[in-house]
């Protein structure tokens, strides 16, 4: 057996959140981390998260154009969360940069689509998992708010966390 096909194959990984999502919640976060303290702009989250200058400003747009953050030009423009980190959900980020967090459409309670490859969703032996893999997601990341996964990252690793400020 080929040594690279066989190493390829048992490094595939079931990704569900990508980069651009990850980058977003990262950014969030540190809106979050510096909430009530005026607007951060675009290069000081890059250089702090260490996400691209142009990628972050696509994604800075899109979190914008869907409701979570306000943004201002000019001198001391920038980027501030629309609304308290204590109210922004994580899954709500995701679904607003990844789309709906159902591993298939056909358990999405969102966008819901049928399975082209599957003969009937009553008959399906694989619906049913799915369906409770996207329940216990929903579950913890649409409970999750930026504050508290802030907290619990700071109590998992209190030395990467020199400043939480929240000005509420």
């Amino acid at each position: 057996m080929n040594r690279n096909v066989l190493f390829s194959r048992q490094t595939r990984v079931f990704t569900m959140i990508s980069r651009k999502g990850k980058y977003a919640i990262r950014s969030a976060l540190y809106l979050a981390r510096h909430y009530g303290c005026g607007p951060v702009t675009v290069e000081t989250i890059s250089g702090a998260e260490g996400i691209s200058h142009k990628f972050l400003e696509t994604i800075m747009q899109e979190l914008r154009k869907g409701g979570l953050v306000y943004s201002r030009r000019g001198k001391g423009g920038g980027y501030t969360l629309r609304q308290s980190p204590q109210k922004i959900t994580i899954g709500r980020i995701i679904r607003l940069i990844d789309g709906p967090l159902a591993p298939v459409r056909c358990v999405s309670a969102t966008a819901y689509a049928p399975c082209p490859d599957c003969p009937s969703e009553k008959s399906c032996n694989i619906r049913p998992m799915m369906k409770q893999v996207r329940e216990a997601i929903s579950k913890v990341l649409d409970l999750k708010t930026l504050e508290q996964t802030l907290r619990d990252s700071e109590k998992e690793n209190p030395a990467a966390h020199k400043e939480i400020m929240f000005h509420i």
